[in-house]
């Protein structure tokens, strides 16, 4: 894979939303060697066409960043009180990385996939790649070209859209 394409997708990944410029987001970008010791770790959650993709990026949020900026003087909390999160925005922002990597990916034509990270692989993970404890995976995306596999059809499983979407009342 092209250096500027990885270069490109990890550069858009941390222009996404950032609650109060926190910048909360780390991700650990694995090739090469490093590769064969991420299947090892993590291949369960994800089909086996996806572990000859070139590149794996993993976002990561850190909780503490945030906590950290907003008991700063500017945030008026003096404090790093959870309990004024309505949502866990260090996770929320990190997901909007993983969707700008890839539509980034498909802006570079080429194909990812996002999946989880099982709960039992994170210990092994965080070991074998040096993963501070205070970041947590929220999942990794594999990135490369597409398998050939052909998509599959999701049709007559998505919801309807009269479902889903509200206007101006439930």
């Amino acid at each position: 894979m092209p250096a500027h394409s990885i270069d490109r997708i990890v550069r858009n990944a941390v222009r996404g939303p950032s609650a109060g410029f926190s910048q909360g987001q780390a991700f650990l970008v694995l090739t090469g060697e490093d590769l064969p010791r991420f299947w090892a770790i993590a291949s369960e959650a994800v089909g086996p066409s996806a572990h000859t993709a070139p590149l794996v990026i993993v976002p990561l949020s850190c909780k503490r960043v945030y906590l950290d900026r907003y008991a700063r003087p500017d945030k008026g909390w003096t404090d790093r009180d959870e309990s004024r999160w309505p949502v866990p925005f260090w996770h929320i922002d990190t997901g909007m990385a993983a969707l700008l990597i890839l539509l980034t990916a498909v802006d570079e034509g080429l194909g990812a996939v996002y999946f989880g990270i099982v709960p039992e692989a994170v210990g092994p993970l965080r070991a074998a790649f040096g993963i501070p404890a205070d970041h947590e995976p929220i999942g990794a995306i594999a990135v490369g070209h597409d398998a050939g596999t052909g998509r599959t059809d999701f049709a007559s499983r998505r919801r309807p859209l009269t479902e889903m979407v509200h206007h101006g009342h439930w």
